[in-house]
């Protein structure tokens, strides 16, 4: 009986060795699950059958074969919410919904540099990619705060007025807040030849396509662009691809930047960022708040400024201009508002300078740097708050003085205002090819009152 049992032990033995072997040989795959396409509601599809996590890529498979790439964005009571990435005029009930393997992720590095790419990393210029590029995620977790190096370095962007009054420092994040048609484009073109950065990533989201064009041919110079890379999704395109837009040009920054090298991030516009996901939003069911801006909108902004800023070790950076639209000149937007709140300063554009024939026309009084005051001198900051002192003087008294009701000599600070006004506004206007370094930015606001206290 005992040798019987030895038997039959060691016959259950070798079984699960030879069990165990089998299974660690054999490659057991999960098996794909297919669902079903059952309506288009707005801009969202909706499939019974599938169970993915948000963000899972999936494809449809049209009556004539073509597939049609879809992102899973919600789910509700066995209903899976997908938004295309492209058109959606082929689809129809009954279609296949296949989710994907997850994605490795979209090329980035230096082969990337003087290409113009869409938000799926495919070139848009026509040139092609090696197969073998670095990859990386589109949503990368922010850096710990407390383990991000502090901003310590002023960055020379080359436009006076910037340089002087608003300096910006190496890893900040500014808001550059504008109605249209008030130079924006044209003040990014300045910022993108003469800042001082090893490489520079542009976002155009949401633009027309006539204006990404135009952007690449006539605002960047050649020069330029052999040091910049293009992420660009046009206003045509689907709200979910604008989204990886963004995401896209920020990943890419954050690559260069984890190789010590210091990008410049322009993103135009952050507006644009936030309707895309408005669209996304609106068409899963979540309601409006906010003139038409669900809840989840101004979680997502922040989400992806907070990428942007100083590496862990310092030994990189990326300095990143936002653009958001003011409507109207509506300041109080809610996008502009939540900006406001969340960058490290921002640089408002007046319509108002804008028609006077002012460039850049930046309102001094509306715009501000949070970083200025720990990255430059004593003296530079009282020769800027001397700055604005004067020129808000004037502009408190400008109905007064143009009406010419204004006495001279009856206010001895507005009589300064008054004879230094011309020269403060030259001081703020620079011609697009006209370049100040910040050392000469500093120096000429020195001057500027210097010589005016020793007339």
């Amino acid at each position: 009986m005992i040798q019987d049992n030895s038997y039959q032990q060691a016959r259950h033995d070798a079984y699960l060795q030879w069990f165990d072997h089998c299974l660690k040989n054999v490659d057991l795959q999960p098996p794909i699950v297919r669902g079903v396409l059952t309506r288009i509601s707005g801009l969202a599809l909706e499939a019974k059958g599938i169970h993915c996590k948000i963000g899972t890529r999936c494809q449809i498979i049209s009556d004539s074969d073509q597939l049609i790439e879809a992102e899973v964005v919600g789910f509700s009571s066995g209903v899976t919410f997908l938004m295309a990435m492209g058109k959606t005029h082929e689809c129809a009930p009954g279609m296949e919904v296949i989710p994907k393997e997850e994605l490795i992720g979209l090329p980035v590095g230096d082969e990337l540099i003087g290409h113009v790419l869409d938000g799926n990393g495919s070139p848009l210029d026509g040139k092609t990619l090696a197969d073998d590029m670095p990859r990386s995620r589109l949503n990368h977790h922010p850096i710990n705060p407390l383990l991000r190096s502090m901003i310590n370095e002023p960055l020379d962007v080359g436009v006076r007025s910037i340089n002087s009054l608003l300096t910006i420092g190496r890893g900040q994040r500014i808001g550059l807040i504008a109605p249209s048609g008030v130079g924006k484009s044209v003040l990014l073109s300045m910022m993108t030849r003469y800042t001082n950065a090893d490489i520079t990533v542009i976002g155009l989201i949401g633009e027309r396509g006539r204006e990404v064009s135009e952007f690449l041919n006539n605002t960047l110079t050649e020069q330029s662009r052999k040091n910049s890379i293009v992420v660009a999704a046009p206003a045509d395109y689907s709200p979910l691809h604008r989204v990886h837009a963004a995401q896209y040009a920020t990943s890419i920054a954050e690559y260069f930047r984890a190789q010590g090298k210091h990008v410049l991030l322009l993103m135009d516009s952050l507006t644009r960022y936030a309707q895309a996901h408005r669209e996304i939003s609106l068409s899963v069911g979540e309601p409006p708040v906010s003139k038409g801006y669900p809840p989840s909108v101004f979680a997502k902004i922040p989400e992806l400024v907070e990428r942007a800023g100083m590496n862990e070790d310092g030994t990189g950076s990326i300095t990143a201009f936002y653009t958001v639209l003011a409507e109207n000149g509506d300041l109080d937007d809610p996008v502009v508002d939540s900006a406001r709140s969340v960058l490290d300063g921002h640089i408002t554009l007046s319509r108002e300078l804008a028609e006077y024939g002012h460039y850049p026309a930046i309102d001094i009084e509306k715009s501000i740097s949070r970083i200025m005051n720990n990255i430059v001198t004593k003296e530079h900051i009282q020769f800027a708050q001397l700055f604005r002192s004067v020129y808000s003087k004037y502009q408190e008294n400008k109905d007064v003085i143009q009406l010419g009701i204004y006495k001279q000599g009856s206010d001895e600070e507005l009589d300064v205002a008054i004879t230094l006004h011309k020269k403060l506004m030259d001081f703020l206007s620079q011609d697009v090819d006209e370049k100040s370094q910040l050392n000469e930015s500093i120096d000429a606001i020195k001057n500027l009152f210097n010589l005016t206290l020793a007339e």
